[in-house]
């Protein structure tokens, strides 16, 4: 199988800290510390890589932080295309308890310049070669243009390679207008970027724009999907705790992987719930329980009478 080409814009070093109940202006005692290499693409890379999908990270790395996460990534081996910028990668704080949902403290990302783009271009088109899909997910550094995105698009396209976008606001709008083939957003960024109340109108405001296929990410109420012809819909796994931060990156992956084995809508989205779920289980974000992946894709049910 060939490979999937992720694109993390704005990487970050995750730290996560558990503690007994988060209050605001408390001190805190933490009983567990986690170090790990994230943003929202690499959480997505190591998902498919945790289904045997082989993956390559393009990313832009500096600093000390950034040959860190550099050398996590190989330390997990996980292929990874680096783009030398001369900022310090960031850094993302989540603090997790087991009483209210996690706070997530998320540093903007350094400033990366012009050429800088540009090397970063000339290394996505050389690891575009052969891929099967392109993967472009979170949030772009500070004071980036959402330019990038289309520019991202259309290099994949100019290859051949279908692609699907994971982002918010004028990024995720940009991906429709590129014409990205799948575009992934989460209800809340859906409705905040479309300026709509309903899914149903913030979805079509994306295919009028011209993506090819949306899929929302509901929390509790499960996963739907539309393209130009139908709908589709899958209920959320239920009875499931922990840590929900990557969640959402997992079933980005789950719906990549399914589609590039050429499964069906469908079943892409029974894929996206079950690894959204297994990855909850998880204490990281980008880990995935395997053994709970394969018993909830059982579990995994269309719903609202979607159907190919």
């Amino acid at each position: 199988m060939a490979r999937v080409v992720v694109v993390t814009p704005n990487p970050a070093i995750d730290v996560t800290y558990r503690v007994t109940q988060q209050i605001v202006g408390e001190t805190h005692r933490v009983l567990q510390t986690a170090k790990s290499p994230g943003g929202k693409g690499v959480n997505v890379a190591r998902a498919l890589d945790s289904l045997g999908i082989e993956t390559v990270s393009v990313l832009p790395i500096g600093g000390a932080s950034g040959q860190w996460m550099l050398a996590s990534l190989r330390e997990l081996g996980l292929l990874v295309a680096s783009s030398p910028i001369a900022g310090e990668t960031r850094t993302t704080v989540t603090v997790t308890d087991n009483v209210a949902h996690p706070t997530v403290f998320s540093e903007p990302g350094p400033n990366v310049s012009p050429p800088e783009w540009e090397f970063f271009a000339s290394e996505l088109r050389r690891q575009l070669v052969g891929a099967a899909m392109l993967i472009l997910s979170g949030s772009l550094p500070h004071d980036s243009s959402v330019t990038l995105i289309a520019e991202w698009v259309a290099e994949a396209h100019r290859a051949g390679v279908p692609v699907l976008v994971d982002a918010t606001g004028d990024a995720l709008l940009a991906g429709a207008r590129a014409g990205a083939e799948i575009l992934k957003p989460n209800l809340r960024e859906l409705l905040d970027t479309t300026g709509e109340t309903t899914a149903e109108r913030g979805i079509r405001v994306l295919l009028d724009l011209g993506a090819r296929l949306i899929v929302v990410s509901r929390g509790v109420d499960g996963i739907i999907a539309s393209d130009s012809e139908r709908n589709y819909s899958v209920g959320a796994i239920t009875g499931v705790s922990g840590n929900p931060t990557g969640a959402g990156d997992a079933a980005t992956a789950g719906v990549a992987a399914a589609l590039i084995e050429g499964r069906t809508i469908s079943e892409a989205l029974r894929w996206a719930a079950a690894l959204g779920a297994a990855a909850v289980l998880r204490p990281v974000a980008g880990e995935v329980d395997l053994d709970a992946f394969h018993t909830f894709l059982g579990d995994a049910t269309e719903s609202n009478g979607a159907s190919e």
